[in-house]
């Protein structure tokens, strides 16, 4: 079986990290955290957060930039089903698919995607993620959204 071209032109390996994820984690996102919106959903240039997806239960755990990102209020409870709704339809097939990919295959991907903000507003967001593996198995997802 051959891999989705896709796959091949978003994915990287594992121990690549340093280079797709890290930087992120040092530009803007802590920034946004610490920075609280006038309004739900405001954004700074290059905003950004971490997040983190449980494969176990599909739960996420957002800093608060992505929650603006999403235009969410700040600490809601967020499902997984819930976030992947706000995705423009063709970038929520594409996620999808790299996703599956990347859980598979255990490599870590980076894709541009459209999403249409809780309060409203069309954004251009880079998703940065990776799995997390423990005793062998892939628990969980982990990330950068970074609006663009």
């Amino acid at each position: 079986m051959q891999a989705e071209p896709l796959a091949l032109a978003n994915s990287w390996p594992l121990w690549e990290q340093p280079r797709h994820f890290e930087l992120g984690h040092v530009l803007s996102s802590l920034v946004t955290d610490v920075l609280e919106p006038g309004a739900v959903g405001a954004l700074a240039p290059h905003h950004a957060g971490l997040w983190e997806c449980d494969l176990l239960d599909d739960s996420l755990i957002w800093s608060g930039g992505v929650y603006d990102i999403f235009g969410l209020p700040r600490g809601t409870s967020v499902r997984r089903e819930q976030a992947v709704a706000l995705y423009c339809e063709d970038s929520r097939a594409k996620m999808e698919r790299l996703r599956s990919y990347a859980l598979k295959h255990r490599r870590g991907f980076t894709l541009d995607v459209d999403i249409r903000a809780a309060v409203g507003e069309h954004r251009r967001v880079r998703l940065i993620g990776l799995p997390v593996c423990a005793g062998g198995n892939v628990v969980r997802l982990q990330g950068l959204k970074l609006v663009i």
